[in-house]
């Protein structure tokens, strides 16, 4: 990885303000999941919240990630479009939790909207590589390209209970993509 010049503390530091920079201005995030405290409170009933953010020629997908640990939780919707090759035409969130899980949140947006399903999916592979990674990094220097701004969740890696945190954008991302793309394949056979 391309240190800029820096010493390791500096790069750490610099990587900490990217991710509060982007936990401060998150990308991407709409209000349309139901607010689960208010569910939890006897608010509201479970399953009332419909979101109806579908574009023509696009199928969505949505999923709910939630991180036990330290009470993330996001729902992130896609919406996949139905010419091929399949892009995510948009990525959108709701949810709350810690810096680290809504700057994740910010710049999974940002590196996958408007990207094929294929690129899309190779970033999310990317991503969990460097998350195995425990802060060295990747030996690729393509793929820590195609990832941008998420490299700097290279020093989160070195944190196994904040790895769950960085990896719930990802694994929310993959899991809407499988349902947008199940749906169209309902679709095709119906």
């Amino acid at each position: 990885m391309n240190d800029y010049g820096m010493g390791g503390d500096d790069l750490e530091q610099m990587y900490q303000e990217v991710i509060l920079e982007a936990a401060r201005d998150p990308h991407g995030r709409r209000r349309f999941a139901a607010d689960l405290t208010q569910e939890s409170a006897g608010g509201s009933s479970a399953g009332e919240t419909t979101l109806q953010l579908n574009h023509a020629a696009c199928t969505p997908g949505e999923s709910h990630q939630f991180n036990p640990t330290c009470g993330d939780e996001a729902t992130i919707h896609v919406e996949v479009s139905d010419a091929e090759p399949h892009r995510l035409t948009q990525v959108i969130w709701d949810g709350q939790g810690c810096s680290i899980s809504q700057a994740s949140l910010s710049i999974m947006v940002d590196l996958t909207e408007g990207r094929t399903v294929d690129e899309a999916m190779g970033l999310a592979a990317d991503f969990h590589r460097l998350m195995e990674s425990r802060g060295k990094g990747l030996d690729d220097e393509a793929a820590e390209e195609r990832l941008g701004d998420a490299i700097v969740f290279q020093g989160v890696s070195k944190y196994p209970m904040r790895i769950k945190c960085a990896l719930l954008a990802w694994e929310g991302l993959k899991d809407s993509i499988a349902k947008a793309l199940a749906a169209k394949d309902g679709a095709a056979v119906a």
